[in-house]
């Protein structure tokens, strides 16, 4: 059986991130252990295979795009394959298998249709596998980890009025001591699995109380208890099938066993899952480059047009290139940052923010660049070109659903922010003896791939000392966000650069293929650093404060004329009252967790009334 991957380790070593923004680029961090890094356990190599053959076999891609919905036939798949329990560990009836593997999984799924692969993570990373592995207590751990194998988990953080923002949450836990129980009100926005989630953690507010400083704080709830009403189930611009939901919570009592954590802790554990989980959407962003290359390529060899294939014009080569230099180094970046956030002796959270930021934008960069080789027919649907007799080929899909990397866990905007703020942090309190660690050895003996190497070197000190100057200054982060995220973007590409170097050099059976693709992208990334780094001292930030303040004052409403806004009526942001549920509850049973589960449940349509 595999071994077991428990994340309870002591973190002993700096994170090469961390060290990057010192100026210290430690690619000693990054180095691969031996043998080929594609590689896995043989267990996890027999798991990804079933997985995929029954992702080939079993799931109808176009019927879950068509129906917004996954079937449950390919739920209750999943399930039977252990794609839930992952992580899980073997005595709790999990597959107890790594993260690499995980990783895998994940972007197996994601190119089948991403409403899968949505419908693991959610479950794995944020939902109450990854609160309760890291928070919850031994009895915790035996009482709801064996139900996460086969009962689907969500998480509901968001509300109407918080974004990035978590402290203006609304949602209460009010505490009865007479009975030692909560009881919770509130209503949550966009919940993922929250439609046909067994098992919720929902973050709520705790009042101060005697010897209680109080605060958002995480708990346990059945989504079938009492007072929990699935009120509506949302739509976006892609990831259909994904069973995002919006719930109320009128009433609903919980014991304080269901607490996870202290009174308080809500945000900290919130935080940590999500670090935890970091990777899991650089892992399908990879996976996006992949099949983006894989398209590419084909296209462009039997596309002709001026009497050549189009891959041969230097037009398209260009775009090509990027394709296949930026999967590479997606795919170094989940790879290398993987396997390190893996042995945990090193503190990969700020890689693993890097990795995210980097590969969301990278994503939606890569698919726009696939439908612009595609022409037409990447801004046709795949079910039109099937009517047309052609090959089915989903990019206008792929250009939908990866848009939304730049906004879930953190979007662009806030992450290069709450990052800037660390490395700020970090120069604070950077110490003689931290800036003497010494600098990592060579990833490569090729001249090319050292001379990146070298360039990443160089460039990093020019960011610590650029970090330094804004730390020993006065704070002024709100009015230098875009400075500072400029900064953060460099250190991204730099981080990118390294992985790929490393990844390179330990790949085994491509001859210079691998070499070849890590110094194109060093390259191309090269000359993006060298237009950010130009940007950090000619750049219209000021003026553009200017304009916007402007705009915010009504002076541009002018501007605005002489068009047709086809927007409804109603508020900017929706009131969210606490109380009783008068409408339907929409929450989707799919099926006994197992053949033993004979709990009572509430079927999708009953009114909330019934429901209790």
């Amino acid at each position: 059986m595999a071994a077991e991957h428990v994340v309870d380790r002591q973190v002993e070593r700096p994170g090469f991130a961390g060290e990057l923004f010192l100026g210290r680029v430690r690619t000693d961090l990054l180095t691969l252990p031996g043998g080929d890094p594609r590689r896995l356990d043989p267990v996890e190599e027999q798991f990804l295979s079933r997985l995929r053959d029954f992702c080939e076999k079993e799931v109808d891609s176009g019927e879950i795009e068509r129906t917004d919905r996954i079937p449950d036939h390919v739920i209750a798949g999943l399930k039977d394959l252990g794609a839930l329990s992952i992580k899980i560990p073997e005595r709790y009836g999990g597959q107890g298998l790594s993260s690499l593997c995980y990783h895998r999984a994940l972007m197996l799924t994601s190119t089948t249709h991403p409403a899968l692969s949505e419908l693991l993570g959610a479950h794995q990373a944020i939902g109450l596998v990854q609160p309760i592995s890291l928070f919850g207590t031994d009895e915790q751990k035996r009482a709801f980890l064996p139900r996460c194998v086969r009962e689907i988990a969500g998480f509901a953080l968001t509300e109407a009025d918080i974004g990035n923002d978590p402290y203006r949450m609304h949602t209460k836990a009010v505490y009865q001591p007479e009975t030692d129980r909560y009881v919770l009100d509130g209503v949550k926005t966009w919940t993922t699995n929250g439609a046909i989630a067994d098992l919720l953690v929902v973050m709520a507010v705790v009042d101060p109380a005697e010897g209680d400083a109080g605060g958002m704080t995480a708990f346990i709830v059945e989504a079938d208890a009492p007072g929990v009403t699935v009120e509506h189930r949302s739509s976006f611009l892609g990831l259909r099938g994904l069973e995002n939901g919006c719930i109320r919570l009128h009433q609903v009592a919980v014991s304080s066993f269901h607490r996870i954590g202290e009174v308080g802790a809500g945000l900290e554990i919130a935080l940590a899952a999500q670090d935890t989980g970091r990777l899991s959407l650089p892992a399908v962003c990879a996976a996006a480059a992949k099949w983006s290359l894989s398209v590419a390529r084909q296209w462009s060899a039997v596309r002709v047009q001026w009497d050549r294939p189009i891959g041969e014009h230097d037009a398209v080569a260009g775009k090509l290139a990027y394709i296949a230099a930026t999967a590479f180094a997606l795919e170094a970046m989940v790879e290398v940052t993987g396997r390190r956030a893996e042995r945990g002796d090193t503190d990969t959270r700020l890689d693993a923010e890097l990795a995210k930021l980097f590969a969301s934008e990278m994503a939606c960069s890569v698919a726009d660049e696939l439908v612009q080789i595609r022409g037409g027919r990447g801004y046709e649907t795949a079910d039109s070109a099937i009517a047309r007799g052609e090959r089915g080929i989903p990019v206008e899909q792929l250009l939908r659903d990866v848009r939304v990397g730049r906004i879930f866990d953190g979007s662009t905007e806030a992450l290069r922010s709450f990052i800037a703020h660390d490395l700020v942090e970090l120069h604070h309190s950077a110490t003689d003896s931290h800036e003497a660690a010494p600098l990592g050895g060579q990833p490569h003996e090729n001249d090319a791939l050292t001379s990146h190497v070298a360039f990443v070197e160089r460039t990093a000190k020019q960011l610590a000392q650029r970090l330094a100057v804004v730390a020993a200054g006065p704070p002024t982060e709100l009015e230098r966000q875009r400075y500072l995220g400029r900064i953060v973007d460099v250190g991204a590409e730099l981080y990118a650069m390294s992985a790929s170097c490393v990844y390179a050099a330990a790949l085994d059976g491509v001859g210079d293929t691998a070499t070849a693709l890590a110094d194109a992208f060093c390259h191309q990334a090269r000359l993006r650093v060298g237009e950010l780094l130009n940007r950090l001292d000619n750049h219209s930030d000021e003026r553009d404060r200017a304009v916007a303040g402007r705009v915010l004052a009504g002076n541009c409403t002018w501007l605005e004329d002489r068009v047709v806004d086809p927007s409804t009526d109603g508020p900017w942001i929706a009131e969210t009252e606490p109380g009783p549920a008068t409408g339907r509850n929409l929450r989707r049973v799919v099926g006994p967790a197992s053949p033993d589960d004979t709990r009572p449940r509430h079927k999708a349509g009953e009114t909330t009334q019934e429901s209790r």
